[in-house]
């Protein structure tokens, strides 16, 4: 299975390719903005590349069976650039970090009012992909940890659990994912640890 990491040099990126690079049935390719900070593995490619230049982008997910994204800063030209590129080479399996609250979806909060101005671009990035032709997965985590594997998932619709998870946690889904080809398809999940 050829699966690419793009953030690969991030904190979620970096936890993934650890674990995914403990598979030797992946053959991973991890592309960061300075992929020159990691040190390559036997089954992975290394690719320095501009996330916003689609068709370089899409140079290096022609041959891909699965793309995760984790990056942070412009969520809507990410979003954007990796749909436009992954459905010019028919690339279809993605799943993509997002954030917790996009959706209002935390205890408390009133799911009919506004989204804070700080969750906005994430959830403009989600309804990107979620009005795409891609069969995608978002991750919508809770604040990062250290800790173990220790997680639920929470759909679409229904109230966010605990607020944190551990990026062990997000790594092990995204493990999942990739082996596992129809889980979560077209859905937007929320993952977190059980209080």
């Amino acid at each position: 299975m050829n699966v690419l990491i793009i953030g690969a040099t991030g904190t979620i990126g970096g936890t993934v390719r650890e674990r995914l690079l403990q598979n030797p049935q992946i053959h991973l390719t991890s592309l960061a903005r300075h992929a020159d900070r990691l040190t390559e593995a036997v089954n992975e490619i290394l690719v320095s590349a501009d996330l916003f230049d689609v068709a370089q982008l899409a140079e290096v997910i022609k041959d891909q069976d699965f793309v995760f994204v984790a990056v942070s800063g412009d969520m809507v030209g990410a979003a954007k650039a990796v749909v436009t590129a992954m459905e010019k080479t028919g690339v279809k399996r993605l799943a993509f970090i997002s954030s917790m609250g996009i959706y209002n979806e935390v205890p408390g909060k009133d799911p009919q009012a506004p989204i804070p101005a700080i969750l906005r671009p994430y959830r403009q990035a989600a309804d990107l992909i979620e009005n795409s032709a891609l069969n995608y997965t978002i991750i919508r985590p809770g604040w990062f940890t250290r800790g173990p594997v220790d997680y639920q998932i929470t759909h679409k619709g229904e109230p966010f659990g605990g607020h944190d998870v551990s990026l062990n946690s997000i790594a092990n889904l995204v493990s999942r994912l990739v082996q596992q080809p129809t889980l979560y398809n077209q859905e937007s999940i929320g993952i977190n640890t059980p209080s």
